[in-house]
């Protein structure tokens, strides 16, 4: 399939064509009618730079400005962007009472005053906190703008709790992502434009069609090997572009290939972007232990290799490091198998997580446990177009992907047969779908794996 952008590829200009996006947001943002402005943005866009400044524009505006993020962590990140950039810019971090509630770096910040009671940080120019935390602030005089971060991740009712808090609101997410997480079953409410387990954005587009939307057009983490298929597969019509073209960034090893799999497969990413280690097909326990093996194996040859990448960040090659690794699962007993392995290797300082926990983070190398390899049957869970998403573009330079062979049959052998829900919008592309293009893909970057 032909990018969306491909068309005139020389002309186009990453930086002010991203230029232009952010400078339309902030013009709705600040000078706009409508009391929310919605941002779409795809993996590595730069959304929390996105946030930061138009965080930064609304204070030196003299707009007094709260920001919702979704966990902890994502908050300390806020705050500390937002210190590095404006150092003496007093920012109020609302924390819970929990005994260890926000990252020890914040202590070493002066601009910086931290409380559990939002009274303690009333005029500052700017407070951030959990939505969670938000839910239990009661005031009379509200903020004049919000900023809600990984919108997509809020669910609409908690977006309700806390909308009675500001007059207007900027929400920046990533409509390709996991949808937000819920506890308890919400078939009661499919179709109802209430329903409390959709996200914050779709729900307020349903009851506030006529508000700006806006889309970042280009990906500053995918390199140009990545962005086309993540762009296809999980972005059909809100295509980007990656920020860097072929040859911007190479990816090389120190050390020759012995001839394994592994190795076979690392130099096929290095050199294409994209791998896929294939074993045999086989129906496996969840925590298949041949391809938890083959998983490990590929990160301890990646480390042993020598690997160094070369950037537009960098001309001179920087080592490929343990923490500029990742390793993404399905579920959290595959990512405990894969730890246990990579130990057994010798290998520390990986990052090894579920889709969810990875989502938003960004690293050189990538290796990927296939959601549905080795499965006897394909789950609405293990179709889930977000979790792929995720997986497949948290890199910038190369993902390998292992799997057992068979995949392709095993949708063909298992259409949707999820019930037809009145009042919902269609997910596009679905998970079907959506795996079937990046099985296509992977099948020119297929290696097997003999263990």
């Amino acid at each position: 399939m032909n990018h969306p952008l491909s068309a005139g590829a020389s002309r186009f200009d990453p930086g002010a064509e991203a230029g232009r996006a952010t400078a339309a947001i902030l013009h709705d943002t600040l000078h706009g009618a409508h009391r929310g402005v919605v941002v779409d943005s795809p993996p590595g866009a730069g959304k929390s730079t996105l946030v930061v400044r138009a965080a930064l524009e609304l204070a030196a505006a003299g707009r007094p400005l709260m920001v919702i993020a979704q966990t902890n962590a994502q908050v300390d990140d806020l705050v500390l962007r937002l210190a590095e950039k404006e150092p003496d810019l007093p920012v109020g971090r609302l924390h819970s009472n929990d005994t260890d509630p926000y990252d020890k770096a914040l202590d070493d910040l002066a601009n910086v005053r931290k409380s559990a009671k939002a009274g303690d940080l009333a005029g500052l120019d700017i407070v951030i906190s959990t939505a969670a935390k938000w839910a239990h602030v009661k005031t009379t005089e509200p903020w004049t703008h919000a900023i809600v971060d990984e919108a997509y991740q809020m669910r609409s009712d908690a977006l309700l709790a806390v909308a009675g808090l500001f007059e207007r609101a900027l929400f920046v997410g990533d409509p390709g992502q996991l949808d937000p997480f819920s506890i308890v079953g919400a078939e009661q409410w499919a179709g109802l434009s209430y329903d409390p387990s959709a996200s914050a954005v779709s729900t307020l587009l349903a009851h506030n069609p006529e508000l700006p939307q806006h889309r970042l057009p280009v990906s500053w983490r995918l390199p140009a090997s990545a962005a086309p298929l993540v762009s296809d597969a999980f972005y059909p019509y809100t295509p980007f572009r990656s920020g860097t073209g072929h040859g911007d960034r190479r990816l090389s090893f120190g050390v020759a290939s012995d001839g394994s799999g592994p190795d076979r497969v690392l130099d096929e990413a290095a050199a294409s972007g994209w791998g896929l280690l294939e074993l045999p097909a086989r129906h496996t326990p969840r925590t298949d232990p041949e391809a938890v093996r083959a998983v490990a194996q590929v990160v301890r040859r990646l480390l042993d290799r020598g690997g160094a990448a070369v950037s537009e960040r960098s001309p001179d090659p920087v080592p490929l490091t343990a923490d500029r690794v990742a390793v993404g699962t399905a579920h959290r007993d595959q990512a405990a198998a894969v730890r246990a392995a990579l130990a057994d290797l010798g290998v520390v300082g990986v990052a090894v997580d579920t889709a969810n926990r990875l989502q938003g983070r960004e690293f050189d190398v990538t290796v990927v446990l296939h959601p549905l390899s080795g499965r006897p049957d394909a789950t609405a869970f293990h179709l889930e177009t977000g979790r792929l998403c995720v997986l497949a573009s948290r890199h910038r330079h190369a993902c390998v992907v292992v799997c057992r062979e068979g995949v392709a049959d095993l949708l063909d052998e298992h259409p949707s047969t999820e019930p037809v829900q009145l009042g919902v919008t269609v997910k596009f592309p679905d998970g079907w779908e959506a795996n079937h293009a990046v099985l296509a893909h992977l099948a020119e970057h297929r290696v097997p794996y003999r263990g």
